[in-house]
């Protein structure tokens, strides 16, 4: 009699076996505190990398993004330590940060993360690639709306052309509510990262244990009352932004990579960054930096 199928073994939800994730403070985890590290964050990379460990002997899982970061940095210092690590997966969100500025080209920028794409596909490795969500039109960061638009648009034409995979953060619609970002606006909510997570999984067709955590809808702001909050945001978080930008000062406040050597996802790693609690932190560098909704126009 052949063997009961029932005692065949599981195969794997998944073929990858070494997650890298490169990028800024979006990929770090700003703003999603880690219970077990004190001053550290999770964020969605680090939640993903959970759910991929799930029945998969072995998985490792790197993260190499730095907060601050602009697009070329991050390809300039991320990409070869990436590849010595040989992994099967690589995330790469980058360019929030460069399309603050007032003359970043997003055709430019584009290039640039195109030719880390093909670097990494011509290895044979799978790529993920994100688009920023949308900022909105009633927002303040509404005036670069069109930027991050035409930005996203090429990074659909690169992943299609290398075969590469797209997190689409603009088709979020559930990150249209404040709720799901941090009170600067710039760095998702522990909640905003579990819906990033959320996304990245079902794109790559993973079965996983997250489930939706969407809250109860927020009561109604005036017009008023949502432009004034827009503009104390602007003056608290988004104008030194710039002006930090503009300046060329330092952009990753002497931290590195948190997660620089591949490891099961439930162990810390040796790491570059410093060990500062958050009280003691230098003033929080910024990411992927767009909005939600703001209030009814």
């Amino acid at each position: 009699m052949g063997q009961d199928h029932q005692d065949l073994p599981k195969p794997p939800p998944h073929p990858w076996r070494r997650f890298v994730a490169m990028g800024d403070s979006f990929t770090e985890g700003l703003d999603d505190p880690e219970p077990l590290n004190p001053g550290g964050y999770r964020g969605w990379a680090d939640r993903v990398a959970e759910e991929l460990s799930v029945g998969v002997p072995g998985f490792a899982y790197a993260n190499l993004a730095v907060r601050g970061q602009l697009l070329h940095e991050v390809v300039e210092t991320q990409l070869g330590p990436a590849l010595t690590l040989k992994p099967d997966l690589v995330s790469i969100q980058a360019g929030g940060n460069d399309l603050l500025h007032p003359r970043a080209d997003p055709d430019k920028l584009a290039g640039i993360l195109e030719r880390a794409v093909e670097i990494l596909r011509f290895q044979g490795v799978a790529v993920v690639i994100f688009v920023g969500p949308d900022s909105g039109r009633s927002t303040v960061l509404g005036q670069f709306r069109t930027k991050i638009a035409v930005y996203n648009e090429n990074l659909r034409s690169i992943a299609e052309q290398n075969d590469a995979v797209i997190a689409d953060m603009w088709a979020m619609t559930e990150l249209h509510d404040p709720r799901m970002w941090s009170p600067d606006r710039l760095h998702p909510s522990s909640m905003g990262h579990h819906a990033v997570a959320t996304m990245v999984l079902e794109t790559l067709n993973v079965p996983h244990t997250l489930r939706p955590n969407l809250p109860k809808p927020l009561p109604e702001r005036s017009w008023r009352e949502a432009r004034e909050e827009d503009l104390l945001w602007a003056r608290e978080y988004l104008v030194p932004y710039v002006l930090r930008s503009i300046r060329h000062e330092p952009a990753n406040g002497g931290f590195g990579a948190k997660r620089p050597v591949p490891a099961p996802w439930d162990t810390t790693p040796p790491t570059s960054s410093s060990p500062i609690v958050e009280e003691q932190r230098p003033e929080r560098i910024f990411g992927n930096a767009v909005p939600p909704e703001g209030g009814p126009a």
